[in-house]
């Protein structure tokens, strides 16, 4: 990460591997303070060079003991000691503190998991908002506790078993709180403590919008691009790709050249609903190209699902690499820069956690936007949505004008409707199938005023027979399964439901025009 993408009042991170880690993160942010995650094991450089006003040591499956276990880089304690920076420790973040500084941690005797009670002990620091014996519920997650502080240390708080639940050292900036402050299990109180440590002890001022977001990126692009220079971007008609082109497009106005592929991996309609969206609403330059035929011929009895991945993003590449030749012959000059619509959980999930033997790194995931580019277009990148995570871009998306209902939409998968169809996809008429059905489903939900509570929602080809009901007729014919999921910020996610439907030949007729679910008889999909 560069020092320039961040501002002052930081609070940072550092990752031992917890599940939890990244929800740290979004409940930070949620209080418009600006936040970011890095490797727990980075070197000092890495957390110098971004001058955090705070830092955080998250939990993490590890013990402290462990000839392995993951620790803070040499000098750090130092460091922020003599830069006057607040730190918190969470779960296995606290045991660090506590065994670095001097004191001891053991296996616990009473090992905590899950709901707790804990009682305040003194009234002022970490928990200068409540009283003396003062309760709440926190969730436990440690298997290890700590016996013995640090010199200058003091117990907060213990749980109901009398384990240390939360430890200060306020002359030297350090706390610690053997639970999870930032899951749902211990709030509200959990978040009542992040502010009191933020806000009252920190000093840390709320002051980190959407609208800082936009004003910043518009100054780096700026910046970044020369009055002379082109930039081009591939649009997937998904909101990431979509509100990154609209971002550089307000910078730099019609120097940014996008290009639409249409690989006939589509959704229904898809190619009509997102240029209509692109050209009338976001008034952006878009070049529309019909690589059907291009796609599918290369798809042809291919069944291995990686190897469709690569054929697709060979196809995209070497179609991206004839338009930027292109545009340079209409231009007179190369093209200088590739807008990206990379997001923070894509190069959060492309670093290994500590403690996983593998080497940290920032490389982003193969299939997200046009991997693997030919080295001699020799294209800078500019990934304006990098920091940011999934409902934050939707909301940067909102401040520039872009139709709600195409930021709510569901996302959607960069291979298309080829990961949605096991086996070769050309067969049959199996992907016109799919598109109805898909149409259908997603209908169904908007109609049931649910799909905005859904994060995503999409139908799957099963390339096998069963049996259904058509009328008063017995049919055998495939099956269509039905998916749908809850999540915030696509890191996590909860099924919402699962269901499965059988495709009739009334169905599978390709001539069939799809308008509104309305349209299909009730026999069309049976239950």
């Amino acid at each position: 990460m560069d020092a320039q993408d961040v501002k002052s009042n930081l609070v940072l991170i550092l990752d031992f591997g917890s599940q939890y880690t990244h929800l740290i993160t979004r409940r930070i942010r949620a209080l418009n303070v600006f936040s970011l995650c890095i490797n727990g094991t980075s070197p000092l450089k890495s957390i110098t060079d971004l001058n955090p006003s705070v830092i955080i040591l998250s939990g993490g499956p590890h013990s402290v003991h462990a000839p392995d276990a993951p620790c803070f880089p040499p000098g750090f304690i130092e460091y922020v000691e003599s830069n006057g920076i607040h730190v918190l420790g969470i779960c296995y973040g606290l045991q660090l503190i506590v065994q670095q500084m001097g004191g001891v941690v053991r296996v616990g005797e009473k090992q905590e998991y899950g709901r707790m009670e804990i009682e305040v002990g003194i009234a002022e620091g970490l928990f200068g908002n409540k009283k003396v014996g003062d309760r709440q519920n926190v969730w436990m997650s440690h298997g290890d506790e700590a016996v013995k502080l640090p010199e200058g240390f003091e117990v907060v708080a213990r749980s109901k078993q009398g384990a240390v639940a939360a430890v200060q050292n306020q002359g030297k900036r350090f706390y610690g709180l053997q639970y999870h402050p930032e899951v749902t299990h211990s709030q509200p109180e959990g978040m009542e403590t992040l502010k009191c440590f933020l806000f009252d002890l920190c000093g840390i001022t709320a002051g980190w919008t959407m609208e800082d977001v936009l004003d910043e990126e518009l100054k780096v692009i700026k910046s970044t691009v020369a009055p002379e220079d082109h930039v081009i971007c591939a649009l997937s008609g998904g909101v990431d790709s979509t509100v990154a082109a609209t971002l550089v497009h307000k910078a730099i106005g019609d120097r940014l050249h996008c290009v639409f592929v249409d690989n006939g991996l589509l959704r229904w309609r898809e190619r009509e609903r997102v240029l209509e969206t692109f050209e009338k609403d976001l008034h952006l330059p878009v070049t529309c190209i019909d690589a059907v035929d291009q796609f599918l011929s290369k798809l042809k009895g291919v069944t291995e699902p990686e190897k469709k991945r690569k054929i697709i993003g060979n196809e995209f590449i070497n179609i991206f690499d004839a338009f930027a030749h292109d545009l340079e012959k209409k231009l007179g000059r190369k093209p200088a820069y590739l807008v990206q619509g990379t997001l923070y959980p894509d190069v959060i999930e492309s670093c290994p956690p500590p403690g996983s033997g593998r080497t940290h790194s920032h490389t982003i995931k193969s299939h997200h936007n046009v991997g693997g580019l030919p080295k001699d277009m020799k294209l800078k990148l500019i990934e304006p949505l990098k920091l940011l995570f999934k409902d934050e871009v939707r909301e940067l998306g909102k401040i520039m004008g872009v139709p709600q209902r195409f930021l709510k939409r569901h996302p959607f998968p960069g291979p298309g409707l080829a990961v949605r169809v096991p086996g070769d996809v050309t067969l049959e008429n199996r992907l016109d199938i799919l598109r109805k059905a898909d149409e259908i489903f997603i209908q169904s939900i908007k109609d049931a005023g649910i799909y905005d509570s859904i994060w995503q929602a999409f139908a799957v080809f099963m390339p096998v027979l069963t049996v259904g009901v058509q009328g008063d007729q017995r049919t055998h014919s495939y099956a269509i399964t039905l998916r749908a999921v809850t999540s915030q910020d696509g890191m996590t996610a909860d099924c919402q439901c699962v269901s499965l439907f059988t495709l009739t030949p009334a169905s599978v007729n390709p001539t069939k025009t799809l308008q509104h679910s309305s349209q299909f008889q009730s026999n069309d999909l049976e239950q």
